[in-house]
């Protein structure tokens, strides 16, 4: 069965009320709860796997039962799903179904789904310091985009923000003086970030410039036009400086330099909860993994440097 080209048009798209039922749990992801569009479009497309098999199967979508998901599941596996991608897809299924019981759906609930395998723990990549250092000092301050450029590089390594609440980042909620700036995060949660002086100097000589840039609208940093910066725009930047700065443009990306500021914390001696709250992680064990990084590097610098480590 072919795949509907959007959930836009349900006429078009799934039979057996699948596609009225997309459609309202996007609705509920998104206006409910204050899920992105990137975070939603991925429930989405994991649960278009599941209509398509669903439909094929003829099962409507407030029908499904225990066993039928149990062989939905093993055909992703036998399809050549990562554990990964099966646990993502576990997670979307389990919000759907959810859902459906809040709905008063009369088929499985969540926990009819069997726990998916565990993903493989991957690391993530992050920059030493005197990478960073680098990365820092490869825009030409003198001039003004190259100021701009600086203000945000500095800016995202000292707060670890997202790529995507740097570039709809506020002028106003970057306070100066006090050091710290405000940020709304996913599920729509605000939270407060401290920066230092390297990042406060920066920013005060790009608010400076940025009057001549004739601002459209409110954001912090903007294009030559006055536009506010887009993740892909801030994106191809820190590609460009990356490779000024000698460094691997593909090891390189806004999330790296988040990783590198809550791990060169924990380096410098930082608890783990107040990594938590300045990354804006719900959930403390997704901050553990930095953990992880700064025991790994701990152990590379001894079996590098002790002369007894057998090196």
């Amino acid at each position: 069965m072919p795949r509907p080209k959007s959930l836009e048009e349900p006429e078009h798209g799934w039979p057996l009320g699948w596609s009225a039922s997309l459609l309202e749990f996007r609705t509920f992801l998104a206006v409910e709860r204050g899920l992105s569009t990137n975070t939603t479009c991925g429930y989405l497309s994991d649960l278009n796997h599941l209509a398509a098999w669903a439909c094929e199967q003829e099962v409507p979508a407030e029908a499904l039962t225990r066993d039928q998901l149990s062989t939905f599941i093993v055909s992703q596996q036998a399809a050549g799903k990562a554990p990964r991608s099966l646990a993502r897809m576990s997670s979307s299924l389990r919000a759907f179904l959810t859902f459906l019981r809040m709905e008063g759906g009369g088929g499985a609930g969540p926990e009819a789904l069997v726990k998916p395998p565990r993903p493989p723990r991957i690391l993530p990549r992050t920059l030493g310091e005197s990478q960073i250092e680098a990365l820092l000092n490869a825009p030409d301050t003198a001039t003004p985009l190259g100021v701009r450029d600086r203000a945000w590089l500095e800016l995202l390594y000292a707060s670890g923000l997202r790529v995507s609440e740097l570039a709809g980042l506020p002028a106003l909620s970057v306070f100066l003086d006090e050091g710290f700036l405000k940020v709304m995060g996913k599920g729509k949660k605000e939270r407060l970030i401290p920066f230092g002086t390297g990042a406060e100097r920066w920013i005060r000589s790009w608010l400076l410039l940025r009057p001549g840039f004739k601002p459209r609208g409110g954001e912090l940093f903007v294009g030559q036009r006055g536009e506010g910066l887009s993740r892909q725009h801030l994106w191809r930047l820190l590609k460009g400086y990356a490779r000024t700065a000698g460094l691997r443009a593909e090891a390189v990306s806004p999330h790296v330099l988040r990783h590198a500021f809550a791990t060169h914390l924990l380096d410098h001696g930082a608890d783990l909860r107040s990594v938590q709250a300045m990354l804006g992680h719900a959930d403390i064990s997704t901050t553990q993994i930095y953990t992880h990084v700064h025991q790994a590097r701990l152990r590379a610098l001894y079996d590098q440097l002790h002369p007894r480590s057998g090196g």
